[in-house]
């Protein structure tokens, strides 16, 4: 880490999940700017998850609460670091991704958020263009809209520390659920936060939900129910009025 650059600690929540767990730390400790710390959230796990992430030098915190919205939050909370960066435990992160994100922020004392798009990597060759780019369009334009910013991405986002405390309260951490990354972006808008998209910032995901049968639908029930939550003046009248999305569209 570069003097002056800002401290980072790197949230994972897990629950059950191992052996893709191992794989996303090992990219983790070959990043090109380490990240002052590695929190692991345990959400009640029964495989270990915890043993092995203490095993690779993580700081675990366990959260009973079952959901990860409850998971990330709890992570959120424990950080030391003046970013947050967060992963999901099926990303693999490319080496420059720390670095990438601590440079925007340093660049940008205004930015509170920044995310990026992911790359399924277990998606069959056949269908992943397609799926791909029908999926990050959906997301990120289509909700994108509906909350006056782009919407964070959970397996793939960073959040000054400040950005977090001043949402934290307001979150809705204790339901099972919630798209945690959609709710937080809402509630950032509201609070008048500037959100960034990077369309380089490209984290590999498994995009495992995505292949069952019943995946796409549960996702996008959760995000139904979590824009629901939300009253219509929450939905972009102020992120959006007050210009605070700096976000690139992916192309």
């Amino acid at each position: 880490m570069r003097r002056g650059a800002p401290t980072c600690s790197v949230v994972i929540p897990v629950r059950d999940d191992a052996v893709a767990l191992r794989r996303c730390l090992a990219a983790i400790t070959v990043q090109q700017d380490a990240p002052d710390e590695v929190v692991v959230v345990d959400n009640a796990s029964g495989d270990g998850s915890a043993a092995l992430a203490e095993r690779w030098g993580a700081r675990v915190v366990r959260e009973q609460r079952i959901g990860i919205a409850a998971a990330a939050a709890a992570g959120y909370d424990a950080a030391a670091g003046e970013l947050i960066l967060r992963l999901d435990a099926d990303s693999r992160p490319p080496a420059d991704w720390v670095g990438r994100i601590r440079r925007r922020f340093a660049a940008d004392p205004a930015l509170d958020a920044l995310t990026g798009p992911g790359a399924f990597t277990a998606v069959p060759a056949a269908v992943r263009g397609p799926l791909t780019d029908w999926y990050w369009r959906t997301y990120f334009d289509r909700i994108g809209r509906r909350v006056g910013a782009t919407p964070l991405f959970g397996s793939n986002l960073a959040l000054r520390a400040e950005a977090w405390r001043a949402v934290a309260g307001a979150v809705h951490r204790a339901d099972p659920e919630i798209h945690d990354d959609l709710d937080m972006t809402v509630h950032l808008v509201a609070a008048g936060r500037c959100i960034a998209f990077d369309p380089q910032l490209v984290v590999p995901v498994s995009a495992r939900p995505l292949l069952h049968p019943f995946g796409l639908i549960r996702r996008a029930r959760r995000a139904a129910h979590t824009l629901a939550l939300h009253r219509a003046p929450d939905l972009g009248a102020r992120g959006g009025a007050a210009g605070r999305d700096r976000s690139r569209r992916p192309t």
